[in-house]
């Protein structure tokens, strides 16, 4: 462990330079570490935002820390009184607010509840102390279908995911180790998909789909979405590292063209595959715009339209939304944990071992 300190906190000053820093070690430091901010600050925030009630998500200047005010219960009130600090000429005092009107609050003080006191508004605080709403999370798995949305959401992106890496793979490998004519023709037509939106083919996809009768069906959100440019051209360039002496010994031995591309050519191309599955996992877990259009019964609603019931026409529940956001991040993050060492290997790698 204090290798890796060492290591990571290694200055290039010297005894020459101002207090041990030399000003490469200041500019170093100081980009690393606005890096950090712009990368994690926003997940730092999603998260601890998940545990704040409306109100203070509402509240203006925001806060990083969740923050809940303290209440006590108050002789004759039915319920707890939000509690609040002032400083007037009297002194600094804690008294429990009643209620309020305009910029007068009606408060009394919890110890001696029978005399009411009008204060103004701008003369107290909050008692406030740092708080977390679980309640923030366990109400969505009770009152709505949470787990009904997440299984629809397993389901596509499992399905999804192994159809893309079956039908890609195998796209990859008939344009990587066969000659044909038009080869190049086809690949380059392949990435000119690249550059047509959504948006441009989504009118005439939603007329197929509904067509073949797969309108609010799980396989009408995985079908259109498995046959990805971006995994055949990665696929393609990483077999075009595996020798073809190995596929043509392959073949004098009397092995299938079917043999060839599961026993030889799929396992050396184990590494682009995880990082391309890796791709189609965020891919189809994130997916809202498709399975928006094509699914309209709540029971096949996948997690990330189903995240949409909280935003109504007049009310935004974005405690609930932000907390749940939260949940849907988990399954992307480990995935990418267990499989991101094949990231740069799938990406450099030769593809023979």
């Amino acid at each position: 462990m204090t290798r890796i300190s060492g290591f990571l906190f290694r200055r290039r000053g010297g005894p020459g330079s101002f207090g041990g820093w030399h000003w490469t070690d200041i500019v170093t430091f100081g980009w690393l570490a606005a890096g950090v901010i712009l990368m994690f600050g926003p997940a730092l925030w999603l998260v601890l935002s998940s545990f704040k009630s409306p109100a203070g998500l509402a509240e203006f200047p925001p806060t990083l820390l969740p923050y809940e005010t303290r209440t006590a219960v108050v002789e004759g009130y039915d319920k707890p009184l939000p509690l609040y600090v002032v400083t007037d000429e009297a002194g600094t005092r804690t008294l429990a607010e009643v209620r309020r009107v305009g910029t007068v609050a009606q408060m009394v003080d919890p110890a001696n509840p029978g005399e009411v006191q009008k204060i103004n508004i701008q003369t107290r605080t909050p008692d406030r102390r740092v708080g977390f709403q679980w309640s923030n999370y366990t109400e969505p798995f009770l009152a709505f279908d949470f787990f009904l949305y997440l299984r629809n959401s397993i389901f596509v992106t499992f399905m999804a995911t192994v159809i893309t890496l079956l039908t890609n793979s195998m796209a990859a490998f008939a344009l990587s180790k066969y000659e044909f004519r038009g080869r190049n023709a086809v690949m380059l037509v392949v990435l000119a998909t690249l550059m047509i939106p959504l948006s441009v083919i989504l009118v005439p996809l939603y007329s197929i789909i509904s067509t073949v009768g797969l309108l609010n069906s799980l396989w009408g959100v995985i079908l259109p979405t498995v046959a990805t440019p971006t995994g055949v051209f990665l696929l393609r360039q990483y077999m075009l590292t595996i020798p073809d002496e190995l596929l043509e010994a392959a073949r004098m031995d009397h092995a299938s063209e079917w043999q060839i591309y599961w026993r030889i050519v799929l396992p050396l191309t184990a590494p682009a595959l995880a990082v391309l599955g890796i791709f189609s996992v965020v891919w189809r877990w994130n997916d809202f715009l498709w399975p928006l259009i094509v699914l309209s019964r709540r029971e096949v609603y996948t997690l990330q339209v189903g995240l949409n019931t909280y935003a109504g026409e007049l009310n935004v529940q974005w405690h609930f939304i932000l907390s749940m956001t939260v949940i849907t991040m988990i399954p992307v993050v480990i995935v990418f944990l267990f499989l991101q060492k094949f990231i740069t290997t799938g990406i450099a790698g030769s593809g023979l071992k």
